[in-house]
């Protein structure tokens, strides 16, 4: 064997693994099947700006231990997530705070507008939530809920509000205060110089290939490692044997435009349903910029097919149960550990996948001292 470990895939969780591993003296091979490291956060620039081409990653944490952890690889800088959203033309604060009340009812008081959610729950006759609608009515209110959160929603997820589960809405931050930091988190930033930069200095000194696809030359890959660190798709370890797990996808029309500034902010969500995309992504105020040109991003949501790039879990019920069936699988597996978000069918916010894959370094590396 040439390599203690083969890692798949060069995004944070590969990248965190690939990186205990070398310290603790392992030989280490990466590969990832995209022409670049960085998986989903990779940030490339564009006219001096750098572009998160997979979509707006802020990095947020209360974890001081990985808070130290990527401060080893990177300068953050201090921004701060404060998005805004747009209905038929009108600007509301987000999350939802004083200010979103305010905008949308005219109080002034948190009693007062406390009291207009109470009202329009009772209104709704809404005692236990059972699905997102009813879910977001009791936290919000009708009115918000009408305007702000169903038609974001329905498009990213495509599909009714009342079809898709309550707990996908239970993290949505409310508060009855002059609040727009979107993360109630002690450390947030981004990177200064990008993800890109921060992900290279964790593979420092690790070898890497890209344009290498794993699943295409299983045998040759698995001959050439001890283990094997697997951050894919889980379902297709399997060659799909159950079925495919479903998943959201993302779609991405990016423009450099000639002005300095074409929204003020970097993240403004389209909550009516009549406008295709999401939302719009300026990624020069990620970092302050005040260069004389603009790179924004237009954001589609669709469903998943083979073929296109898997982004967020459908973790319903019938999905779960079917990850399930490959985890009983992945657990007879006694070379490959999987991890990440696609190989263990979960969301993750950054923090926590890099927790993730600490932890299982940890445990794997500490069995082979």
């Amino acid at each position: 064997m040439r390599y203690d470990y083969l890692v798949v895939g060069t995004g944070l969780f590969g990248a965190a693994f690939a990186q205990q591993a070398k310290a603790a003296g392992k030989k280490v091979l990466a590969i990832d099947k995209r022409d670049h490291i960085g998986g989903n956060v990779y940030t490339e620039e564009i006219a001096g700006i750098q572009v998160h081409r997979y979509g707006a990653h802020i990095f947020h944490t209360n974890n001081h231990l990985i808070w130290d952890y990527v401060n080893q690889f990177a300068e953050f800088n201090r921004y701060t997530n404060s998005p805004i959203a747009n209905y038929h033309g009108k600007i509301y604060s987000l999350p939802f705070n004083m200010y979103t009340f305010n905008q949308m009812w005219g109080t002034i008081t948190p009693q007062e507008a406390e009291q207009k959610v109470i009202e329009q729950r009772k209104a709704a006759g809404i005692t236990d939530p059972k699905n997102l609608e009813e879910q977001a009515i009791s936290l919000v209110g009708t009115d918000i809920y009408e305007k702000l959160i169903k038609g974001y929603t329905e498009k990213q997820w495509g599909r009714p509000c009342n079809q898709l589960p309550a707990f996908i809405i239970q993290r949505l931050p409310v508060r009855f205060a002059f609040d727009n930091n979107y993360f109630n988190a002690r450390f947030q930033g981004i990177p200064i110089g990008g993800y890109t930069k921060m992900i290279e200095n964790m593979l420092s000194g690790i070898e890497v290939q890209l344009n290498k696809d794993y699943l295409n030359e299983r045998d040759y890959w698995n001959k050439i490692a001890n283990k094997v660190v697997y951050t894919g798709s889980i379902d297709a370890y399997f060659d799909f044997c159950y079925g495919y797990l479903s998943y959201r996808s993302l779609q991405f029309e990016t423009e450099l435009l000639n002005m300095p500034n074409f929204q003020g902010n970097a993240v403004v969500n389209y909550t009516d349903c009549e406008t295709p995309y999401t939302r719009i992504i300026e990624h020069k105020w990620f970092e302050f910029g005040t260069q004389c040109q603009t790179v924004i991003s237009r954001e589609y949501s669709l469903e998943w097919q083979p073929g296109i790039e898997p982004y967020y879990p459908v973790n319903d019920q019938i999905n779960m149960a079917l990850y399930e069936k490959y985890k009983t699988l992945a657990n007879l597996e006694t070379k490959t550990i999987f991890g990440g978000r696609l190989g263990e069918y979960r969301y993750y916010d950054m923090d926590t996948v890099l927790a993730s894959a600490l932890e299982v370094a940890e445990r794997e590396l500490s069995r082979n001292r």
